[in-house]
């Protein structure tokens, strides 16, 4: 597999910790933001943490939202899988009913969930009004096949050289050890309301292992998608410091290339919107200015984060539109309640 597939890291590092890592803080994450073709329903977030301080009950999150705002949401830990899967190789990252699973490191994953959420609503989350103890069973079976090289972060030791303090503070927020964010093409089932469906979707799936200093956490905007040519992009930016630096990762991929980016107009979240909000940037790169209008849906709210106390985080879908075409992709956004208007 090239190098320039892998994103610059080595094929096997897509592959699961085998054991508890010695760093109590080293997590290793999976997750995957999967949105139906047709816009029926997306999955805006499904995630494990796994952490060495608590490795046998990993964290997960499942989000699930349809058309009409109809959110079904799960999250808690759960007991962890064994890493080892039917090929003797450590390629499952598993908790409670949740499993990730590396079919071909860097090409093919599979995800499956079996369990049950509060049966919402975007407006319900917003309003903090969620009644917990309504359910509803969900199960779904979904096997991704990466559509486009992977855009990493490679921050492991030995990248870390020669950064100014900003810089590391910056690259320490995205985790230091190393990430992998991927675009893929996927075919599943669904179980909902006692109905199975088969689906086709697009998305983006992420895999890291790395340690997180969260203390200088000041927000963020990330925002990616598919479309159904090819092209693809991706952004992720934090809100300036006073002296206007700040991290602006961005990438756009077209005619099989893909080309670093700087984001311009980045909707950075101000108020929380259930659907509707335009969520438009533009991102330049060596061949010129992409110009990719966004309109909010399938979104989900979260006042109160544990791991970013007095933050409140977005995370939900856009439809995309760039140059005629248009997709379903995701959006993620995160900013200080207090700083909130509505």
């Amino acid at each position: 597999m090239s190098a320039s597939w892998t994103g610059g890291l080595e094929p096997e590092i897509d592959y699961m910790l085998a054991e508890r890592p010695d760093d109590p803080e080293m997590r290793e994450s999976a997750s995957i933001w999967l949105y139906e073709d047709n816009g029926d329903f997306a999955f805006p977030r499904i995630g494990i943490e796994a952490k060495g301080d608590s490795w046998d009950s990993h964290g997960f999150q499942f989000n699930f939202v349809d058309r009409a705002g109809r959110a079904i949401v799960d999250g808690g830990v759960g007991a962890t899988h064994s890493p080892i899967g039917p090929d003797g190789k450590a390629s499952i990252l598993g908790t409670g009913g949740l499993v990730f699973e590396c079919l071909e490191p860097f090409r093919k994953w599979r995800v499956r969930y079996e369990g049950q959420g509060a049966d919402t609503t975007s407006e319900a989350m917003i309003a903090q009004s969620v009644d917990r103890d309504r359910r509803a069973p969900l199960r779904l079976d979904v096997e991704l096949t990466m559509a486009l090289p992977g855009w990493t972060q490679d921050l492991r030791p030995e990248r870390l050289v020669g950064m100014t303090e900003a810089e590391r503070i910056d690259a320490g927020l995205m985790g230091y050890g190393w990430r992998v964010e991927q675009a893929f093409r996927a075919e599943g089932e669904l179980t909902i309301d006692g109905q199975t469906r088969a689906f086709r979707g697009s998305g983006n799936r992420i895999h890291r292992q790395s340690v997180r200093p969260l203390g200088a956490f000041r927000g963020h905007c990330w925002q990616a998608a598919l479309f159904p040519d090819g092209r693809a992009f991706a952004l992720c930016v934090y809100p300036p410091r006073e002296d206007g630096t700040t991290h602006n990762g961005a990438y756009v991929y077209v005619d099989g290339e893909m080309y670093p980016a700087v984001a311009r107009g980045v909707p950075f979240m101000t108020r929380l919107i259930p659907r509707g909000e335009d969520v438009s940037f533009e991102l330049d790169y060596a061949l010129g200015t992409a110009r990719i209008a966004g309109v909010s849906d399938f979104n989900v709210f979260h006042l109160g984060v544990p791991e970013m106390p007095g933050f409140t985080l977005h995370q939900g879908g856009a439809r995309y539109t760039w140059a005629g075409q248009s997709a379903h992709g995701m959006i993620e956004r995160s900013n200080w309640a207090d700083q909130l208007v509505g």
